[in-house]
């Protein structure tokens, strides 16, 4: 695992009006592919994931971004078309959720793989 802090540390996030797919510029030159559908399956929230060790992938839900607020130097917060808002993403987790064609492989979208909380 690559411990340079540039690799937790977004340059631009970009989410627009209509579209399916979050985008983040990160400081050790990567771009980060973060589909919506994936970002609200994977929401860390308690609501969504209750206090258990482990973060399941839960489809369902409004996947339209109608708000992101920066958390701190941190995480993002993203509030959801239905309104949900409670997530915290962290870097290092919005970083591990990241469908690239570089990290696909790795990711745990590609088989709805539950993550160990100590990720985000």
């Amino acid at each position: 695992m690559n411990d340079d802090p540039r690799r937790y540390s977004p340059r631009a996030v970009r989410a627009p009006v209509g579209a399916d797919t979050m985008e983040i510029d990160w400081a050790d030159g990567h771009v980060g592919v973060l589909p919506n559908e994936m970002l609200r399956a994977y929401c860390p929230c308690a609501a969504c994931q209750g206090h258990s060790g482990e973060i399941k992938f839960l489809p369902g839900g409004n996947s339209v971004i109608d708000g992101i607020e920066e958390v701190g130097s941190y995480a993002l917060q993203l509030t959801w078309g239905d309104g949900h808002a409670s997530g915290i993403y962290s870097f290092r987790y919005l970083r591990r959720l990241c469908v690239c064609p570089m990290c696909a492989p790795h990711s745990p979208f590609a088989t709805r793989a539950s993550i160990p909380r100590a990720v985000t």
